[in-house]
């Protein structure tokens, strides 16, 4: 049988190239054969590591060959984004760039303050962002901060450029909090008119809602509500 472990790294490794930006759309592959003789691969293994990547969008196969994706859609899970900031401090995918549109103390909605065990008048930090690559638009995204943390990590205030690349990270890291429990929750509905205009959509076009949280033994850490755009696929790996 293919190799996992193979199949796994040859998929890998064009999907990396191709969120990197170094492999752009349109883009022609090396052709199976090549691709087998480099990684020293048998041919059904290439072949599950391609279907794979086409089955992401990632790319497309045509008689003349295979290539990049005219307009290839990619985003990362909360988990993934989770991970990203344990392991690189960062809480964007590969040549993602995000515009944060609002950074502000206020008295959160109720169902927030439930989240945050607040009491009445308690405030929290909000911030409103949205991320993409080039002109896609990948994420619409709020997320929520104990109050406290604002002193801590004056960022969290802060929307000028750059400032919300790493933030996750420096906020674990001037708190001294780990985060030791994370629970995603998604479901697919219909746009609003406020994430209509972020992503660019017309009002009612169909999403991917989802909200993180992240906590420890002390309570909420980061809390996120966020969106996809239509044809985004997020994805996770597993092993049984």
């Amino acid at each position: 049988m293919p190799s996992p472990k193979t199949f796994t790294k040859i998929a890998d490794h064009f999907r990396e190239r191709i969120l990197s930006g170094e492999l752009a759309p349109g883009a022609k592959l090396p052709t199976n054969r090549e691709i087998a003789g480099q990684w020293q691969a048998a041919a059904a293994t290439v072949s599950r590591a391609l279907q794979a990547l086409q089955v992401e969008n990632f790319i497309r196969t045509t008689p003349r060959g295979t290539y990049v994706a005219d307009d290839p859609r990619w985003t990362l899970s909360a988990r993934d984004r989770l991970a990203r900031v344990q392991r690189v401090k960062s809480f964007l995918a590969e040549g993602e760039t995000s515009r944060v549109t609002a950074a502000e103390l206020i008295i959160p909605p109720l169902y927030v303050a439930e989240i945050f065990d607040l009491e009445t008048g308690d405030q929290v930090v909000r911030r409103e962002w949205l991320a993409g690559r080039g002109k896609t638009r990948t994420v619409f995204a709020v997320t929520w901060y104990p109050a406290p943390f604002a002193a801590l990590v004056p960022d969290l205030l802060n929307t000028a450029p750059g400032r919300n690349h790493g933030l996750s990270a420096r906020v674990l890291e001037a708190t001294g909090r780990t985060i030791s429990h994370a629970r995603d929750d998604m479901h697919a509905r219909p746009a609003d008119a406020r994430e209509a205009s972020a992503l660019g959509l017309p009002v009612g076009s169909p999403i991917l809602a989802g909200a993180h949280r992240w906590s420890d033994a002390e309570g909420i850490i980061e809390y996120g509500e966020w969106c996809l755009p239509p044809r985004f696929t997020i994805g996770y790996e597993y092993q049984p």
